[in-house]
């Protein structure tokens, strides 16, 4: 069988990509960019924020041994959803925090889980979560795939 993708934007997608691959079920969690308007975008340009792309993390799965409800869970539990534009310190466009859905079934099961999370009383503040239906995805240069591996950061 397949693998099934869902693509994510939560900020930098360094700690996005550890975090998914953390996933039992995950084949493999790729950064890279979507959203936006530019072909074949670099990370120089993304950073502009003139390029509509957003830092996202491809993620190829197994749904026989991951569901798409439990990688939304974990997308919920690796960022603040209710920050516009920024994650910490990281402020423009392209570290929105966005849903690219590749399916009717991941749009329904995406807007149900931004409704849930949005009333669960666990954010302070309302969740700003965009929910788009998922365009072309560019893959990040090498130097940013298995970032924080490659520099032997660990996550615990």
């Amino acid at each position: 069988m397949a693998a099934t993708l869902a693509t994510y934007g939560a900020g930098c997608f360094w700690g996005v990509e550890a975090a998914f691959r953390e996933v039992e079920g995950v084949d493999d969690a790729v950064s890279g960019y979507s959203g936006g308007t530019m072909e074949n975008p670099t990370y120089q340009a993304v950073c502009t924020d003139t390029t509509g792309h957003v830092e996202v993390v491809q993620v190829s799965y197994d749904p026989e041994a991951v569901s798409y409800e439990q990688l939304l869970e974990r997308f919920w539990s690796i960022h603040d959803p209710t920050t516009l534009n920024r994650q910490g310190p990281d402020r423009g466009r392209q570290y929105r925090s966005v849903i690219f859905f590749h399916t009717p079934e991941q749009e329904a099961i995406a807007q149900s889980s931004k409704e849930a999370a949005n009333s669960s009383g666990r954010f302070p503040r309302p969740v700003v979560t965009a929910i788009e239906p998922a365009g072309v995805f560019y893959a990040a240069e090498d130097y940013h795939q298995r970032y924080f591996e490659k520099q032997g950061i660990l996550r615990h």
